[in-house]
Formats: structure tokens, C-alpha cells, sequence
């Protein structure tokens, strides 16, 4: 089963660490693997939980921007072929 951590859990393990708890236990404490702590770690570290939902947000909307983007290459894409064949 696959679920996801809120910032607020992800940036209070990360804390929990820097503190002197060690890895392993901060990892079996939230059920996540080595990697996965350090991965939040590089990502999340240093940051306050207003911080993480701001790049979160940043992020969907650089993910919705991307699909536009496309999109539009898509249709000049179609719009070109459509001109060179009618020629």
C-alpha cells in the first residue's frame, strides 16, 4: 500500500532526525524506507511547512503549464503538416 505523507510529517521526521533520533528508528516510526527519509530529506531539508506547501504548489502549476505548452506544440505541429500537404 502506497500512501503519502503531509509536509507537516514529512518536515517533523526530517526535525526528529537533526534532533539525535537516529534514521532507522525516525523511518520505522513513519513506515518508509532509508531511502525514501533521505530523498524527503534532500527535498524538504531546511524548509519550514509553508515553505513545502508553496513548492508543492509551484509544482502542480509547473505540471499544468508543461500540458499547455504541449498542447500548443501539438497544434502547431498539425497546423504545419495541414499547410505543407495543402501545397
Amino acid at each position: 500500500m502506497k500512501r503519502r505523507l503531509t509536509d507537516q510529517q514529512i518536515i517533523g521526521m526530517i526535525r526528529e532526525q537533526e534532533a539525535g533520533l537516529k534514521t532507522s528508528e525516525v523511518c520505522r516510526k513513519y513506515g518508509i524506507s532509508d531511502a525514501t527519509f533521505y530523498k524527503y530529506k534532500a527535498k524538504y531539508g531546511g524548509m519550514s511547512v509553508s515553505d513545502a506547501r508553496r513548492l508543492r504548489a509551484l509544482e502542480a502549476e509547473n505540471a499544468r503549464l508543461k500540458r499547455l505548452l504541449a498542447d500548443a506544440m501539438l497544434d502547431n505541429a498539425a497546423l504545419r503538416d495541414l499547410t505543407t500537404k495543402n501545397f
